[in-house]
């Protein structure tokens, strides 16, 4: 077998772990995430316990559920205690993130 051969599997194999590593990046850490707009349904919320919190730190996490439409894909997002407090499950609205990380919720009313 020609060599060219071998070095082009190597360079096409160089070249889908970058584009893999850049994806998972930007969609999956929200490293250089653009800041996104969606209108969403709250299905669930939820406050998680931190075992090993320090003093003057947050004992607890607060997470809520969202779903894109009707059959869209479902997100978590973890968020501050007021935006926990105000939602419920069934409320609509417009979500706003970037990547993973919550940026704010306006309530359709």
């Amino acid at each position: 077998m020609p060599i060219s051969l071998y070095v082009a599997i190597a360079l096409l194999g160089l070249a889908a772990g970058w584009v893999f590593t850049s994806f998972y990046r930007k969609h999956m850490q929200g490293e250089n995430a653009p800041e996104q707009t969606v209108e969403i349904t709250v299905l669930d919320k939820q406050a998680i316990a931190v075992e090993d919190a320090q003093p003057g730190e947050d004992d607890q996490e607060y997470w809520i559920y969202v779903q894109r439409g009707k059959l869209g894909p479902k997100r978590e997002f973890q968020v501050g205690i007021h935006y926990f407090q105000a939602l419920n499950p069934g409320d609509k609205g417009t979500l706003t993130y970037q990547g993973d990380k919550f940026l704010h919720f306006a309530m359709k009313r």
